[in-house]
């Protein structure tokens, strides 16, 4: 007699939830974390200055947001690397002569990466900032004095 009392509980628990939980099943397979997802970043350092008139040709698709942004007649690519970054997973690009960059994935959601830039020398840190990346969007960073001129980041994303 009790068996069937907790037969009966247990259908009527899953008539009534078997819905709601296939649902969440669905959705979870449809839209998975985008917490753990990795984000593919590319970060360029441009060198930039009043030293000549050159654009290099690697930096055609930035020259109107650096023109726009930035009042310099010479744009040289120093760096070009693809990094893929994997949340609060710091990882470094050097430059030279013992200054880096540190970017780490800091947050995700469907169309905004959100990371955090650090230019350090000898380890301490020039520049502590964080941008917000919609995929295929570039961001243009002002940098410390490099040479003759300064060195700017161009970061862009995808995910």
């Amino acid at each position: 007699m009790a068996l069937r009392g907790t037969a009966k509980r247990i259908s009527s628990f899953m008539k009534k939830w078997t819905p709601l939980l296939v649902f969440l099943f669905i959705l979870f397979l449809a839209f998975p974390p985008m917490a753990t997802a990795q984000v593919q970043t590319r970060v360029r350092v441009i060198e930039a200055s009043n030293v000549g008139s050159v654009i290099d040709p690697s930096l055609r698709d930035l020259h109107g947001q650096l023109g726009s942004l930035f009042r310099y007649t010479s744009y040289r690519l120093l760096r070009d690397e693809r990094i893929n970054l994997s949340p609060n997973q710091p990882a470094s690009v050097p430059v030279h002569q013992g200054r880096s960059i540190e970017i780490t994935q800091v947050g995700l959601q469907a169309n905004m990466a959100e990371l955090r830039v650090r230019i350090k020398r000898d380890g301490a840190d020039l520049l502590n900032t964080q941008v917000r990346l919609s995929p295929g969007r570039t961001v243009l960073i002002g940098g410390p004095k490099h040479g003759e001129g300064v060195v700017i980041l161009a970061l862009s994303a995808s995910f």
